[in-house]
């Protein structure tokens, strides 16, 4: 990059980390570096946790996927938004989980069920958020390693260091100041500013795909060109696909009911009130059409570099150099590194025509070679499998930093940088922040007794046991071999938690009969489940698969696993394979899903006694919690309709516009105009493959790229009024030290007092 390009990279992040730095002022309580002393209001909490949602990780795990299938996939996957929204509109889980003013996900646990439970619990999904980002420092350094084309090694001093841990310490070591100085205040504080940054960024990354590629001659042909089963735009001819397919959208929706809450932390109940958060969960519909944008035109970038004629010099130097930084790790002899090179350097560039030459398709398309020639460079055993594997894992994360050192010009170059550091280091300070606090939280913080537990220990406990989870990143990102997709690697391993935890959740805030028994029974079957997945992956290519070669299995155990998911397919072929476990993580996950699910009420209702406190716990009733006190609803038409899409009398007119302006566009043109007219029309005409094209265009593009100008500028004035508001609420806010998160009796030790007093006088008032 120019001196330019760095001048824009640097200036911006020295602003994000000053202003962390300069919020540790406010930090007088343990709320306050928890949960920002709860003084958050709607748009930055939304812009806050969209630098957070678009992380390096998210779109590199975008693009992997959509290299891969397309965009067809995603008509049937545009189900999701009428989904999420109806669940933000209703405040399903998230809005009783800020009625009950835990501190956090394991304190809500304890006060529904025990202690017991919480400690085991939150250490289980702690561990289980570390595995499943562990590889996020890993994706970065070789990001920057490749984006900014660095040395294998850096000479300080007279010694030699790898620049893949030089990057991983500078990035992690940013991530953990903005923890160490103010906690989640920190983090929603600087997210939020990055937040406002990202608006313009991504308009420009926008304009500039949209104008250097030809949506019909280019990226259209490109999307065309696919074998029958497997396209890329007719969503109607995708039976082929494996992995990220029909059945992965199921698990997404089943997903969505059971796992609202499941990744909540304090950061979650930062709003200054539980309407506060229903709103800004709202707006993050908003958001996502403005995200979405952006992802879309990186993906077809990336799509179109490295499969189109026009740009086939470009795209071999883009595969060459992903193969010299993929040797450059997994081959350490110099020698044998050469002859690797050399053998990728005689593949010539592709001269696919499209429209003469047959369509590409998954298994025979322009990267088939590459692949081929790794595996037979590397060698068909064991180690020479597992090899093979990681090279063609970090060949897909690395296009993306490849391709767009290739295509983007000075100055858009800096800017990109820009917003990938972004991207990081709120990515990164809120990944590892969620661990520590569950850790401390719900781990350690039990243990303790009020009076031995001081506001300032219990903040130098989150800071240091952060510390630790960065650390374990930094040593874990280095050792930790990526062999599978990133949503794939992230479900399986997130999903030791995600297994099990969404049924002890859900029927947490909403029913009366479930029990701790039940909730042990959920979480430990669903952990069972996916953590054999986890091992026969990881030792699949190694050792499974080698040991079944050898003893003439293969044949046997294939077989086995085709009938069995015969009657599934072909949404689920388990075929054997020599690099995969033929099993995948989403189906291991369902499996734990559904069984944790049918556990949990089976074992409940066998150990159900009496019905549980649910007002008490969320705070209704007589427990009401002053100034929050619940308005009561008279019903008729219109109330049952504004009840259908949340609207409840803490609306103003402004949140009546903006909720049904959100279920104007999610429910009547997201869903019924651009999906179930669609769908109507192909039942009677099938679209030509041509109209689909233009569909995406209107639909991914035009539509969303409209909405996303609109929420620039909205989203821009809403935050940084809300920022201002932050600072003004954080002077005038009265601490309450008891409030830690601590509970006795199922109830938080800040308001034991109270709600026993409250229950003496209803019992005399009885009498």
């Amino acid at each position: 990059m120019s001196l330019l390009d760095w001048i824009i990279v640097i200036v911006p992040v020295c602003v994000v980390m000053y202003a962390g730095w300069n919020i540790r002022k406010y930090i007088t309580g343990v709320a306050d570096y928890l949960v920002s002393g709860r003084v958050c209001r709607r748009y930055v909490i939304t812009t806050g946790t969209m630098a957070g949602a678009l992380g390096l990780v998210t779109l590199a795990a975008y693009i992997e996927v959509h290299y891969k299938t397309g965009f067809a996939l995603g008509f049937w996957s545009s189900l999701t938004l009428p989904i999420s929204v109806m669940i933000s509109l209703s405040g399903y889980c998230i809005y009783r989980f800020r009625e009950t003013r835990a501190l956090s996900i394991g304190q809500f646990f304890e006060m529904r069920y025990n202690r017991s439970l919480r400690i085991f619990a939150c250490f289980l999904r702690s561990i289980a958020e570390m595995m499943a980002n562990i590889i996020m420092p890993a994706i970065a350094a070789r990001f920057f390693i490749a984006y900014l084309d660095l040395p294998r090694y850096v000479s300080i001093f007279g010694f030699q260091f790898p620049t893949f841990m030089i990057v991983t310490g500078i990035l992690l070591t940013l991530a953990i100041s903005l923890i160490y100085w103010g906690g989640t205040l920190a983090i929603i504080v600087t997210d939020t500013i990055q937040g406002l940054m990202c608006f313009p960024l991504i308009v420009v990354f926008v304009l500039f795909v949209l104008i250097k590629f030809s949506w019909s001659n280019e990226i259209v042909q490109v999307m065309a060109d696919r074998a029958p089963t497997e396209s890329f735009l007719n969503p109607y001819d995708i039976s082929g696909l494996r992995d990220f397919n029909l059945f992965m959208l199921f698990v997404t929706f089943f997903g969505m009911f059971l796992h609202t809450a499941s990744g909540l932390t304090g950061g979650s109940n930062c709003a200054i009130s539980a309407h506060e958060g229903k709103m800004a969960s709202i707006l993050g519909a908003w958001r996502g059409a403005f995200t979405s944008v952006f992802y879309v035109v990186i993906a077809v970038c990336i799509i179109t570099v490295m499969n189109h004629k026009n740009f086939a010099n470009d795209a071999k130097t883009v595969r060459v150099n992903i193969s010299q930084s993929i040797a450059n790790e997994l081959i350490p002899d110099v020698k044998e590194r050469a002859q690797f090179m050399n053998a990728i350097k005689a593949i010539p560039p592709s001269t696919h025509t499209i429209g003469k030459d047959k369509p590409l398709s998954e298994k025979q398309n322009i990267d088939t070679v590459y692949y081929q020639t790794a595996q037979k460079m590397f060698g068909k055993d064991g180690e020479g499998s597992s090899k093979a594997q990681q090279y063609n894992t970090i060949f897909k994360q690395l296009m993306l930093p490849m391709a767009m050192r290739q295509v983007l010009p000075t100055g858009l170059a800096g800017l990109f940088c820009l917003m990938i550091v972004v991207f990081i280091i709120s990515t990164d300070d809120s990944r590892i922040y969620s661990a520590s606090a569950t850790l401390v939280q719900d781990c350690i913080v039990p243990f303790f007794k009020n009076d031995t537990l001081t506001p300032e220990r219990h903040v130098f406990l989150i800071r240091a046991v952060s510390i630790f989870v960065g650390v374990f990143f930094f040593i874990g990102s280095y050792f930790m071999a990526q062999i599978d997709y990133i949503n794939m690697f992230v479900s399986i391993m997130y999903g030791m938690w995600m297994g099990g935890c969404g049924p002890m959740i859900v029927f947490g805030f909403y029913s009366r009969f479930g029990t701790a028994a039940g909730a042990w029974a959920s979480l430990v079957s669903g952990m069972l489940i996916n953590m054999s997945g986890i091992v026969f992956q990881r030792t699949w290519a190694a050792h499974i698969y080698p040991w079944l070669e050898a003893n003439n299995l293969v044949d046997a155990v294939g077989n086995f696993l085709t009938t069995v998911s015969g009657p599934f397919n072909p949404y689920i072929v388990w075929e054997m394979n020599r690099l995969k476990f033929p099993i995948n993580s989403y189906e291991v996950y369902f499996l734990a899903m559904a069984t944790s699910l049918i556990v949990y009420i089976v074992v409940s209702l066998i150990t159900y006694k009496e019905p549980f406190n649910l007002d008490r716990m969320l705070h209704r009733g007589k427990y009401a919690v002053e100034g929050e006190k619940k308005i009561h609803t008279v019903w008729s038409f219109k109330t049952i309709f504004s009840k259908i899409i949340g609207i409840t009398p803490e609306y103003t007119r402004g949140d009546r516009i903006i909720a049904r302006s959100v279920f104007v566009y999610s429910f009547i043109y997201k869903f019924f105009v651009a999906f179930v007219l669609v769908v109507v029309w192909n039942m009677i005409t099938p679209w030509p493959i041509e109209w689909w094209g233009h569909y995406f265009l209107v639909t991914f593009l035009v539509i969303p790229g409209i909405a996303a100008a609109i929420t620039c500028v909205w989203f821009t004035a809403g935050s940084s009024r809300d920022l201002i508001y932050l600072y003004r609420d954080l002077k005038n806010r009265v601490v309450d030290h008891l409030d830690n998160g601590m509970v006795e009796g199922h109830v938080a030790i800040s308001e034991k007092a109270k709600f026993e007093k409250l229950e003496e006088e209803s019992v005399e008032e009885k009498k």
